[in-house]
């Protein structure tokens, strides 16, 4: 049966990964610790999905760009103490696998790094789910449409067939940059006013709710 949508890329942190609160803590107390002013939690929050020095650029703004290097190494710092205890939000693997087992093609689309990416598929057992990843050190960062625009080249779908999952605006501004459909998961970064914005075509407000609506909506075939 022909789907509505043959490839489903997904955000990676406060999307699939329960890691939005680590990453908030790493960048507060990174930019305390080079002697910046500590953002609120809504600050930091904001910035998560961007590709790190972007993100520390707007986190950060009294601190001068000859420090962004130790800024980055005190922020891989606190977020590494905390990386094992991070995990999958639960019933994602079961949303993948059902996706999987419907021949969807998945692929990532993060602004972590592509270490970071890879140490983080190793701990949750997933490097094979999926069948391509880009890393915003491997490609323009978000929301500039390159990332998908690789993605969808590699694996051969056009972009009406292609879907972006993700927590934040700057991930569902990528999807309208690359001529995409969307959808919002409100668990995770980002408010929904701020998600609402870029009109995505469902606001999941949990794992669960997220599972549902693609078993109704991303297997069926193709609107006339």
């Amino acid at each position: 049966m022909a789907h509505r949508f043959d490839l489903i890329c997904f955000d990676w942190d406060g999307t699939l990964y329960d890691s939005t609160a680590s990453i908030t803590m790493a960048l507060q107390q990174a930019v305390v610790d080079v002697g910046g002013e500590r953002p609120t939690r809504e600050q930091a929050r904001y910035v998560i999905g961007l590709g790190l020095q972007d993100a520390l650029a707007k986190v950060a703004p009294d601190v001068p760009p000859s420090q962004y290097r130790a800024l980055s190494d005190r922020y891989r710092h606190h977020y590494l103490q905390h990386m094992t205890d991070i995990t999958l939000f639960e019933g994602i693997e079961g949303v993948l696998a059902d996706l999987r087992s419907r021949g969807h093609l998945l692929a990532v689309a993060t602004g972590k790094s592509r270490r970071g990416l890879d140490d983080a598929l190793s701990v949750v057992a997933l490097s094979d789910m999926f069948d391509a990843t880009r890393t915003a050190d491997q490609t323009a960062g978000k929301p500039h449409p390159l990332m998908l625009y690789e993605l969808m080249d590699e694996l051969e779908v056009k972009p009406e067939h292609t879907l972006m999952i993700g927590d934040t605006s700057h991930d569902l501004e990528l999807a309208h940059n690359a001529g995409c459909a969307c959808v919002a998961v409100s668990y995770g970064a980002h408010s929904v006013a701020g998600l609402q914005q870029w009109s995505p075509l469902y606001m999941a407000h949990s794992v669960r709710d997220l599972g549902r609506w693609l078993q109704n909506e991303v297997h069926a075939p193709p609107r006339a």
